[in-house]
């Protein structure tokens, strides 16, 4: 049996930024099967990092992540561990959680990841003066990522592609 980690990740005291963590709730108020850990991991790298290293066969994380587009706008992408440059004492802030830190982190804690995706949002706001709340836009795209995710792990279980 296959086993996944769908991760969330994010503040909820940085608006859009907690984008992650609302997705995590979200898949939570669902049944799963035992095969899938849904997990709201909010800032924890570490936590996140072991995680990950803990032989699921695919891991999805779950971020506001600025790419230059709409504000809402939601998308896949598969990361590649092995582009992931090391960055010194930058991976040493447990509370500085992004996709890029974590597989920073693993590496330097001498792990593997593989199989990792990312379902991210794009934000229109990343507020660093305590702002709690999703924008409108980022809050529609809760229900969008939620229905990806469902698909992605479906695939993923019956042996497809993404």
């Amino acid at each position: 049996m296959k086993r996944f980690l769908v991760a969330g990740i994010g503040n909820i005291f940085f608006g859009d930024e907690a984008f992650g963590c609302e997705v995590a709730a979200e898949l939570l108020k669902r049944s799963w099967p035992a095969d899938v850990n849904v997990v709201d991991f909010g800032i924890r790298a570490y936590d996140l990092a072991y995680a990950i290293m803990d032989g699921y066969d695919a891991t999805i994380l779950i971020d506001a992540v600025p790419r230059g587009e709409k504000p809402g706008t939601v998308y896949l992408l598969q990361l590649d561990p092995n582009k992931v440059d090391t960055c010194g004492d930058e991976i040493a802030d447990g509370h500085a959680l992004t996709p890029v830190r974590v597989l920073q982190l693993i590496r330097a804690l001498g792990g593997r990841a593989e199989n990792l995706y990312l379902v991210g949002c794009e934000p229109a706001r990343l507020d660093s003066e305590g702002v709690i709340g999703l924008s409108e836009d980022v809050r529609g795209a809760v229900p969008v990522a939620t229905k990806m995710i469902e698909k992605i792990i479906a695939d993923l279980a019956s042996g497809r592609r993404i």
